[in-house]
């Protein structure tokens, strides 16, 4: 993943003057890696096809390469890298397979005019990725038929309080006890801020299942969309609970994951100044999705649905 951003806290006015790249693994033995390169060193095109380029890192569509090698070191000697101690590198072909286009927010017209805060496309909700990935000296292939892979992007001037992500292609039906080949749900969102003034908590969410798309979009009103979410935080887990509705059909999440194999992530906002101190991160989430039609004025169950390697966030400013 790059993160266009600053090692240390810009003065008002002045341009970030490094690109960090970040990777992270989760799990309990977690880790983040922060790579940073002068701008000499990075080529960001526009205008053309995603092509970024920060010395041996890349990423465009189909292909991210890169490395990083952190050493204990460099961790003491230098805390404003916010990074661990470790390597990787990795060489990756990325096929997106369904995309979530979160609609006329994040459209040309509100981009010029710079009306959101924070914007987010995402455009491999469902991404296969092939290649490999070496982490401290071990070498891990990945193959399109064994990962649930996930790919976006995120824009702007700061980042949402609260956030909340939740994201998972690995889902098996409990209605048919099989896996579902053609399926993913996403949830995203928080507090949008629209030309300054914050909106009550909102999120935008999709389901596409088994090829059919339902979407559930405040900015949509005449869909009818409707957001309820929970989160908390225990001794052991974070917990999603989050129920949306339109005028034709409804999701419900309840996701968990375990604190031990998470990441708190460590980002400052593009204005140099880190207010996202409990940022909560992983892919190892775990749960149950529900997924209901409105027919005749009731809701029918279309399918319950075990989810699991779910990509999830969590975090809120001050926590």
């Amino acid at each position: 993943m790059l993160v266009w951003n600053d090692p240390e806290k810009q003065k008002a006015g002045m341009r970030p003057s490094y690109c960090m790249v970040n990777a992270g693994f989760w799990g309990k033995e977690k880790g983040q890696l922060h790579r940073f390169f002068p701008w000499s060193q990075v080529s960001i095109p526009m205008n053309e096809p995603l092509h970024l380029t920060a010395g041996d890192c890349t990423c465009t569509e189909t292909r991210l390469t890169g490395s990083i090698r952190v050493t204990r070191e460099q961790v003491a000697a230098h805390p404003e890298w916010m990074s661990d101690a470790g390597e990787m590198e990795w060489d990756l072909r990325v096929h997106k397979l369904v995309a979530y286009h979160v609609g006329y927010g994040a459209s040309r017209f509100f981009r010029a005019l710079n009306a959101f805060e924070m914007f987010w496309h995402a455009e491999g909700m469902k991404t296969a990725f092939e290649g490999w990935v070496r982490l401290n000296g071990e070498e891990y292939r990945v193959r399109p038929e064994t990962c649930y892979g996930y790919a976006d992007k995120n824009w702007g001037g700061d980042f949402t309080s609260p956030w909340v992500w939740l994201s998972s292609s690995d889902l098996v039906s409990r209605r048919t006890g099989k896996r579902l080949q053609n399926s993913v749900f996403e949830v995203g969102g928080g507090r949008p801020k629209v030309f300054g003034f914050a909106l009550n908590r909102k999120l935008l969410g999709q389901f596409y299942y088994e090829g059919k798309d339902y979407e559930f979009n405040f900015s949509k009103f005449w869909t009818g969309s409707r957001t309820f979410f929970d989160c908390t935080e225990t001794d052991t887990q974070i917990l999603w609970k989050v129920t949306q509705t339109t005028f034709r059909a409804k999701m419900e999440a309840e996701i968990a994951c375990n604190k031990e194999e998470m990441l708190l992530i460590h980002y400052e906002s593009p204005d140099g100044f880190k207010r996202h101190t409990r940022l909560w991160n992983c892919g190892n989430g775990f749960g149950s999705v529900r997924l209901y039609e409105k027919r005749q004025g009731r809701w029918h169950l279309i399918d319950d649905m075990k989810a699991g390697s779910v990509g999830c966030e969590y975090g809120e400013y001050g926590a």
